[in-house]
């Protein structure tokens, strides 16, 4: 093989590869939502690990406190998550693009 031989083939190689790359992006739209979880994840230990003392002040703080004012914390914090994943998706659905068609 030549010189020009290799070039276009590595050109078409080039090419080739372009065209795979955007078949795989395609198929792995679906997987996009897992992706993101995982992300979310790591996101989380990553905070965890860069605040060791927030968690274990919580920790200590559910150990200490009586099983009443344990159950009432968690109940509050229930509502509230509750509370913030109502706020949070009614947000996203509100800024949703209309549906055409």
């Amino acid at each position: 093989m030549n010189a020009l031989e290799l070039a276009l083939e590595k050109q078409r190689l080039q090419i080739e590869s372009a065209s795979q790359r955007v078949v795989l992006a395609q198929h792995a739209t679906g997987l996009l939502p897992l992706f993101e979880a995982a992300d979310r994840v790591r996101d989380g230990a990553r905070w965890i690990a860069r605040h060791p003392e927030i968690v274990a002040a919580a920790l200590a703080l559910l150990v200490t406190v009586r099983p009443g004012v344990r159950g009432f914390f968690w109940r509050w914090t229930r509502r509230g998550f509750i509370a913030w994943r109502l706020w949070r998706d009614g947000n996203r659905w509100l800024n949703l693009p209309p549906r055409t068609g």
